[in-house]
């Protein structure tokens, strides 16, 4: 089954070239079937390209995807056209106001690891989500920033500044190898990591309820699971693109911003060549699995989600 779109939506475009089954309000109308709800709630700057990420994994599932995308009310876009927010965009208190409800919702990351959580512009409306998932969403994935600002909300587990940035592809570990969540993975698998702040071990270990599913020695706790808020915390980057590392590592030597060149990505590590991606059989596995388990306890009736 496809993912349904707007066929104005750049998205459609670039994911029916790739072969990804996309569809558009006319076709998915004469289907007799309930599609899955999933709301986007994007934070991150290039609004665009992060949206074709995941239109992209969770539209390579065998059901239909209805995916609709938010933003915060109030935060402006700076490096995405307004006309296309304007057009594709609906501000989460529109959605709030509404009392639409969700089979899933995905809360990205963000580039302002270097706030504290309650010094960022938008965090008061953004617990005001986290809380609305509880009653109006049945499962809430929270990637990078965005997981730990759900960690921090739910169970105070603090996000801690690296001496560096974590910067390529590591290798992780999985703990839980029986979580429906991680089923079909290979014992460990490269992930793409990019950022400059940390949740530890120990501090998720003092939080009840929580249970990290896989690990990276390098870099630490990479997807936690939150049964207690039907949540997962993901603070790895498995959506990226191939060239997502490549384009942010060109963006700060073009800015004369001091950075490594990202780990394990080019072959020989050497950024001239063409980056090998390594991580994408997983991302598919991970998004794909995380869409099986809603599909499998989902309520049939919208109204009944969250109660």
């Amino acid at each position: 089954m496809p993912i349904k779109l707007p066929e104005t939506l750049p998205a459609y475009t670039v994911l029916d070239g790739e072969g990804v089954m996309v569809m558009g309000d006319l076709r998915a109308a004469r289907q007799d079937i309930r599609p899955l709800r999933i709301g986007l709630l994007n934070l991150m700057p290039k609004k665009i390209q992060t949206e074709t990420q995941f239109a992209r994994l969770i539209g390579a599932t065998p059901l239909q995807i209805e995916l609709s995308l938010i933003r915060m009310s109030d935060h402006q876009a700076r490096n995405t056209a307004a006309a296309h927010m304007e057009e594709f965009y609906r501000p989460f208190s529109e959605v709030e106001a509404a009392g639409e409800r969700f089979d899933g919702f995905i809360i990205t990351g963000a580039p302002i690891e270097h706030l504290e959580f309650e010094d960022v512009t938008y965090w008061e409306e953004l617990t005001r989500v986290m809380d609305w998932t509880q009653t109006h969403v049945h499962s809430t994935f929270g990637v990078c920033w965005g997981g730990m600002a759900m960690a921090w909300h739910f169970h105070g587990v603090p996000k801690h500044i690296l001496p560096k940035k974590a910067f390529g592809c590591f290798r992780h570990h999985s703990l839980a190898p029986a979580s429906p969540f991680l089923r079909g993975f290979s014992d460990d698998c490269t992930m793409p990591v990019s950022r400059w702040t940390e949740m530890r071990q120990e501090d998720i270990d003092r939080a009840p309820g929580l249970t990290t599913l896989m690990t990276a020695d390098e870099t630490g706790p990479c997807l936690v699971h939150d049964p207690g808020h039907r949540a997962l915390y993901i603070i790895n980057h498995l959506e990226y693109d191939s060239h997502t590392l490549k384009e942010e590592y060109d963006r700060d030597i073009a800015a004369g911003t001091p950075i490594d060149v990202p780990a394990n990505y080019y072959p020989g590590n050497d950024p001239t060549k063409t980056p090998i991606n390594r991580w994408r059989s997983h991302a598919h596995l991970l998004y794909g699995n995380w869409i099986n388990e809603i599909y499998q306890t989902t309520p049939f009736d919208l109204a009944e989600i969250g109660r």
